[in-house]
């Protein structure tokens, strides 16, 4: 519609400046006529000339001399003077307008150039109303063929927009409600068809979404019947280490010096079997129990790990520990001990398959905001997948046959003690873990 404007406006100016020449010209034939045969033609023949022409008189000037050719009685008095031959595009636009918001019948003057070069001018009075009249009627043919344009251009656009957005959108929805009715089913994931640039964009980033939703809902099915399996072998298992613990707890009164000493040790790496046992049965039931926080010498808990871990002095790995003797820390012991050899264990895996000496060192402090612990290794460093999703379980395994499950329940342990597990170092030269614990929390048992 507004094409049609900026070409209304400059046409209906072009229309009454050929309206006023085509009276200009009809004008010229009539007063050629009156001169051609002057002494011929009567009065009611010059009428006849002049209501043909529908202009009241007619001045022509030829050999500079000016002569009022044709004429009859004018009805009021010059309302305009319009010359032709000077008018600019803004001008006509202008009268143009001006004679259409003018109803009244007004006598006008026209002023233009003969044509043919019969003179050197020719000037003409007429009424303004058959020319608005005519205006009106090309303009209203003007905006019935505008209205026609738009009503095909709309339903044009109408069917685009149906044929490129609207029914790729359906499409979408249709798809997307297919989809969540079984999002494990990959067949209902979406293939991009649409043509318009956007709509594929869209189209490809939710079969993008749709593709990682469905593996990962695959693979927590997986780990649902895995996590059933394991709580039905933790059941077992528990009942079965509790035998073993009532046998390991005669072996504490043993005569013998050796088995009395190794009786302890023995009890409590059965008593933390069988706590992991009970703890795997409750996260598989969605029910971790909070840490027990208490006091806990740091020093002597990673010589208990490292015991434990087999880092003795015999080995070809050496275990160095920097930790104050009098230490203490606001933990869980049982579960700080299984973040502990979660981290020293992996060191030890890293080490072994290079075959060469190695050291692991466990580090230990405080200040006035935290507790920390760091593990380190001179092993070959963690590989770059690895790093990825190192804490994401099945996923940030880095070696062989791993699981990835240890990096993540120890991040989830230290979590629920309001700290942070974190990669402090990863390279040629070896790993680092760090092990932050808050002071903030309150103690529960002195």
């Amino acid at each position: 519609m507004l094409a049609e404007v900026l070409i209304f406006v400059p046409s209906i100016a072009r229309f009454r400046a050929d309206f006023m020449l085509t009276r200009l010209k009809q004008a010229q034939i009539a007063a050629l006529t009156q001169l051609a045969a002057e002494d011929m033609v009567s009065p009611d023949l010059e009428r006849e000339l002049l209501a043909n022409a529908e202009v009241y008189n007619v001045v022509l000037r030829r050999n500079e001399v000016r002569q009022l050719v044709l004429s009859s009685p004018i009805p009021g008095e010059i309302h305009e003077t319009y010359d032709l031959r000077m008018a600019g595009p803004w001008e006509l636009i202008r009268d143009a307008f001006a004679c259409l918001v003018d109803p009244t019948d007004r006598v006008v003057r026209v002023i233009g150039y003969p044509v043919q070069d019969a003179g050197t001018l020719i000037e003409v009075t007429m009424d303004t109303k058959p020319m608005r009249e005519a205006m009106l009627d090309y303009g209203l043919r003007i905006l019935a063929l505008s209205a026609l344009i738009s009503v095909v251009t709309a339903f044009l656009l109408f069917l685009a927009v149906r044929r490129l957005i609207v029914l790729p959108i359906r499409r979408v929805v249709r798809h997307m409600q297919t989809y969540a009715e079984a999002p494990e089913d990959a067949r209902r994931v979406i293939e991009p068809t649409a043509d318009v640039e956007e709509l594929r964009i869209a189209e490809e980033a939710l079969q993008s979404m749709q593709t990682q939703l469905t593996g990962n809902l695959r693979q927590k099915e997986r780990l649902a019947q895995l996590g059933s399996a394991v709580a039905k072998i933790s059941h077992d298992l528990r009942n079965i280490l509790t035998t073993a613990q009532l046998f390991a707890d005669r072996l504490e009164g043993s005569a013998d010096p050796t088995v009395a000493r190794a009786a302890p040790k023995l009890i409590g790496s059965i008593s933390r079997a069988v706590s992991l046992c009970e703890s795997t049965l409750a996260f598989g039931k969605a029910e971790e129990p909070p840490p027990q926080l208490r006091r806990v010498n740091l020093a002597q808990l990673v010589g208990e790990v490292a015991e434990g871990e087999g880092l003795g002095t015999e080995t070809t790995i050496t275990c160095l520990i920097d930790v104050p003797p009098g230490l203490m820390i606001r933990a869980d012991g049982e579960q700080l001990y299984r973040v502990l050899s979660n981290l020293i264990r992996n060191a030890r895996q890293a080490i072994e398959p290079t075959g060469q000496p190695g050291t692991i060192e466990v580090s230990g402090g405080e200040d006035e905001h935290e507790w920390w612990v760091r593990v380190g290794d001179t092993g070959p460093g963690l590989p770059q997948k690895a790093r990825e999703h190192l804490f994401a379980a099945f996923q940030g395994g880095a070696r062989k046959g791993g699981t990835g499950l240890g990096l993540a329940i120890a991040a989830e342990l230290v979590r629920g003690h309001g700290g942070r597990l974190e990669l402090a170092r990863s390279d040629a030269e070896g790993t680092e873990f760090a092990i932050h614990l808050p002071k903030g929390t309150t103690d529960t048992a002195g």
